[in-house]
């Protein structure tokens, strides 16, 4: 039977309490917290900035390096993707036109 080692558990526990009053600060404090209006106006682009931070990488990146050539198939289809997005505000048309330059490059050129 395998034993949990004393430190493992601790750091465990110690993670979910950092994690739990971190997350739980504003339900804990019994008076309200408002917030500043320049935060306020920051979290609006919160979403955004995380998105590209997912996307991004995924992109230029291959293998946790710099993709070494022009001929990725993922460079033309994300331009390809933004321009549609920023010319018709659509996500069902930015995937779509993506995905169909995207596939073309990939399986048909290898890229």
């Amino acid at each position: 039977m395998m034993q949990t080692d004393p430190w493992t558990v601790a750091i465990i526990l110690g993670l979910a309490v950092v994690t739990v009053v971190t997350r739980c600060f504003f339900f804990i404090s019994e008076r309200s917290l408002p917030l500043p209006a320049w935060v306020h106006r920051a979290l609006r682009y919160a979403p955004v900035a995380a998105l590209a931070a997912v996307v991004a990488p995924e992109v230029v990146m291959s293998g946790g390096h710099l993709i070494p050539s022009w001929q990725d198939a993922r460079l033309f289809a994300a331009a390809v993707g933004a321009a549609l997005y920023f010319w018709r505000r659509s996500t069902l048309i930015t995937m779509a036109g993506g995905m169909a330059v995207y596939l073309p490059l990939h399986l048909g050129l290898g890229w």
